[in-house]
């Protein structure tokens, strides 16, 4: 009867899936299952247009030595996709797609043990594991877009810990602004002995270096541009892989990073990345060598009083000291110092508050901090001060006008 929400037996029979003629059937545990939904589920764009890209695609085919032994699972918007997999017990080869956001929660309410994954008709995909039994609606295989593969030749080994270094110490200076397409990835240059990465906004730039680092398979110098998504998915696979190397490799169109058993592959971006050597201070005389921790502290009491929209702060070297100051008409002002040697003529410059705390936490707040001038309306820059470092980091900022 309509409009009470009753259902008809007709309505019974056909929005309930069949399970004759139902193919691909696996058993995976629960702890394996979720490890590796865990690592790929961020790829997966909540809102799409593409019902398709909302899945994942499980896949398990034949080997020539009868069934396989793992499924694999990927996940993909176009531009990026991630491909890893987990041990199985295959009782049927086969491939079926499930609604990402949803399988992953529910995987993570059940409790350790088996589950089950079998798919129906209709391309309805049973998941059973103790007594939990649940069916979703999933989509057709041939509907999911093709990934590439990663190519068998020319690959490089990249360090992992130096690779989540570079990112960590870059990312955050990509620029967010879509019209902006060169400068909304960070560029990995590579060389056959050293490693570097640099990114940039336009407001500021981060440059960081690993010399002395030998790499097989690059001569003369190699140039990648990796779009920002693509460096967030890798710095999260790192943390999550014990890998000691990242395999890199790329084709005309597609980037791949293989850590371990999951592939990463992001579509390059094109055009000119601008010439960051240019813009790199080279007679910034005046400096002080501060505490991290202690300035991270001055500007994050400071900037609570500045401007909501400029978040400027004014920093002021005079006589053994540098000063941090903020006001606003909205929120009042407010004064930090901090002792430090400094004998040059007094000097005042502005800086975004927020571009400066996101490099002292790219140091973790530690160590030491050296702030170098030429003056008030020339870029600033800041490095740590450590001769010995193992990584050479600089960071420019362009003054604000307060």
């Amino acid at each position: 009867m309509p409009g009470l929400g009753f259902e008809t037996e007709a309505d019974v029979v056909t929005t309930t899936p069949a399970s004759q003629g139902a193919s691909m059937e696996i058993t995976v545990t629960r702890a394996d299952l979720l490890k590796e939904l865990t690592a790929i589920q961020s790829v997966v764009e909540r809102k799409t247009t593409i019902p398709i890209l909302s899945n994942f695609l499980i896949e398990i085919g034949p080997t020539p030595d009868g069934l396989a032994d793992q499924a694999n699972i990927t996940a993909t918007d176009l531009d990026h996709a991630i491909r890893t997999s987990l041990k199985a017990k295959v009782k049927k080869p086969g491939a079926c797609t499930i609604p990402a956001r949803k399988l992953y929660d529910y995987v993570k309410l059940l409790a350790d043990g088996d589950i089950t994954i079998k798919l129906l008709d209709n391309h309805w995909v049973q998941i059973r594991s103790g007594r939990s039994n649940t069916k979703m609606v999933g989509l057709g295989r041939a509907n999911y877009p093709q990934v590439p593969e990663l190519p068998t030749t020319s690959s490089v080994k990249i360090p992992s810990a130096v690779l989540k270094t570079l990112i960590a110490r870059t990312i955050f200076s990509i620029s967010n602004e879509e019209s902006r397409y060169t400068l909304n990835g960070a560029l990995l240059i590579l060389k056959a002995e050293s490693i570097a990465m640099v990114a940039t906004d336009g407001h500021r730039l981060a440059f960081v270096e690993k010399s002395e680092q030998p790499l097989d398979g690059i001569s003369g110098e190699k140039r990648i541009l990796i779009p920002r998504k693509a460096l967030a998915e890798l710095s999260s696979l790192l943390s999550g892989a014990d890998s000691e190397f990242v395999e890199f490799a790329d084709d005309d169109l597609w980037l791949f990073f293989r850590i371990g058993h999951r592939t990463l592959s992001s579509r390059k971006l094109t055009g000119q990345f601008p010439n960051y050597e240019a813009v790199m201070p080279r007679d910034n005389t005046r400096f002080v060598v501060v505490r991290c921790s202690e300035l991270s502290a001055a500007i994050g009491r400071v900037a609570q009083f500045a401007d909501e929209r400029s978040g400027a702060v004014r920093i002021k070297m005079e006589q053994n000291e540098l000063k941090i100051t903020a006001q606003s008409n909205e929120s009042g002002e407010s004064e930090d110092t901090i002792e430090t040697p400094y004998t040059s003529d007094p000097l005042v410059v502005g800086f975004n508050s927020s571009y400066m705390l996101d490099f002292l936490k790219a140091m973790s707040n530690e160590g030491e901090v050296r702030l170098e001038f030429k003056d008030g309306q020339s870029a600033g820059q800041m490095r740590p001060e450590d001769p010995d470092a193992e990584y050479k980091y600089r960071y420019v900022l362009m003054p604000m006008r307060i």
